[in-house]
């Protein structure tokens, strides 16, 4: 069996990636992509966690998260979509319009 340890480190390590894409990308689907990254790290500390103590809790945890994900996505595309009707560009520079 693969210690807790190993799934810790390669969960970070998706946050780290997702962090970064997060805060260095300016295309708003990227930055959907990087929020998705980080979402997946958090599922699988749930389900290690899980695993760990032998009860079903942080896997039921793990798929509302991906259900809340996909609603996220879901409404991100759809803005996404909006935006790039409206400026030809998805870049989240030039979406000072939305500020009110």
């Amino acid at each position: 069996m693969i210690p807790l340890t190993h799934y810790l480190i390669v969960s970070g390590i998706l946050f780290s990636i997702g962090l970064l894409g997060l805060l260095l990308r300016r295309n708003l689907l990227l930055v959907l992509l990087s929020i998705e990254i980080m979402l997946n790290a958090a599922n699988l500390n749930f389900i290690a966690g899980s695993a760990l103590h032998g009860d079903t809790g942080g896997q039921v945890t793990a798929f509302f998260v991906m259900v809340v994900a996909a609603a996220e996505v879901t409404i991100g595309l759809a803005i996404a979509v909006l935006l790039f009707r409206k400026q030809s560009s998805v870049d989240t520079r030039e979406i000072s319009f939305l500020k009110g």
